[in-house]
């Protein structure tokens, strides 16, 4: 049961495959306020120019007020163009500003990523069984949670503010157009700070949450880890299986160079290496196959089969164990002793014959 709970935290792999699905940590209040901010900030820097623009235009409008026969043909479009330079020149920054707050924001959440795959058809967002858990889960309530605490902490400012202020608003009616319309856009900078301030503090917020519910979304257990383990680096049972089919091969084309080789040097039981020296070929006796215990015992089985001659020699059977590879040539300092077992045997064989 402890092994199917998730407890722990999750693998890089584990992460780098939910990234590739698409399922990063994310906070929308965090984007939302971004955008909030920047939005502010353009339009306090563009105020000037939106009055200026605003202004062009009332006055063409006022201008061209009156009769229709005293209008230019061309008045209607040259009205129209105002209409749309005011447009572009009030909107346009404000907007392209607003829409490179929230890709930046999201990208440094999300670190560039760019999945299609949350843009996948999936039977689950259509489910009214799934759709009816997700609306009475944890995250749904919780977000119910901060979208009704919003609403309360904006009119709670809103209220708050305004109640401060109603009473400025009767003193209005004896200050000039400008004067007024500087005091309202101050007051109405005020709120928005405060308002925004808010939002600041509840972006935080949620990003804690975001990211803590994000860790526990895609906790692992302990047996996901295991079976983890055992994907990146093999079933240690398979791995053993393999390993040893491939020391059986091995051995197995081992064995099939003993024949060729023109002595065994061996102790009683426990090492045996297969030499051969062909001075056409070789510049110093090469190893074809050494072993130990019931290897050894093989290596001197097929030897002594193939009529190979089999010399005992403890200490120099441990040497060669000890300091030769297969396939290799001897060292050095085993030659004198090697030489002396092959002239042995090449002056045993001219006996023979």
């Amino acid at each position: 049961m402890a092994d199917g709970q998730k407890t722990e935290k999750a693998t890089p792999k584990k992460r780098r495959d939910e990234r590739k699905k698409g399922n990063v940590f994310l906070s929308n209040d965090a984007v939302s306020v971004a955008v909030l901010i920047v939005s502010m900030a353009v339009l306090v820097l563009t105020i000037p120019n939106m009055v200026k623009e605003l202004s062009a235009m009332f006055r063409m409008c006022i201008t061209m007020a009156g009769p229709p026969e005293s209008q230019e043909l061309s008045g209607g479009n040259q009205l129209t163009m105002q209409m749309l330079k005011t447009v572009a020149w009030c909107v346009a920054p404000l907007l392209c500003a607003s829409a490179a707050a929230g890709v930046v924001a999201t990208f440094l959440q999300t670190k560039m990523l760019v999945s299609g795959e949350s843009l996948r058809p999936k039977f689950s967002r259509i489910n009214p069984l799934e759709g009816i858990k997700r609306l009475f889960s944890l995250r749904s309530v919780v977000e119910a949670l901060k979208g009704l605490l919003k609403i309360l902490i904006l009119l709670f400012l809103i209220y708050r503010f305004l109640a401060g202020v109603v009473d400025v608003f009767p003193k209005l009616m004896f200050t000039d157009l400008t004067s007024g319309c500087a005091y309202l856009l101050d007051l109405a900078f005020q709120m928005a700070m405060q308002i925004a301030l808010a939002y600041v503090v509840l972006a935080a917020a949620d990003f804690f949450y975001q990211w803590w519910d994000y860790e526990r979304q895609i906790k692992m257990s302990k047996q996901e880890i295991k079976e983890e383990f055992k994907q990146m680096e093999g079933d240690p049972q398979i791995k053993g299986k393999i390993k040893q089919l491939q020391r059986q091969m091995a051995q197995s084309r081992m064995m099939q160079k003993v024949p060729g080789a023109d002595v065994v040097i061996r102790n009683p039981t426990h090492f045996a290496v297969a030499l051969r020296y062909k001075p056409d070929q070789d510049t110093a006796p090469l190893v074809l196959a050494k072993g130990q215990d019931a290897v050894a015992l093989r290596i001197v089985k097929v030897a002594e089969e193939a009529q190979v001659a089999v010399v005992e020699n403890v200490p120099l059977a441990r040497a060669l164990y000890a300091t030769t590879e297969i396939g290799q040539e001897i060292p050095p300092e085993l030659y004198n002793a090697v030489a002396e077992v092959l002239v042995y045997l090449y002056r045993l064989n001219q006996k023979q014959t």
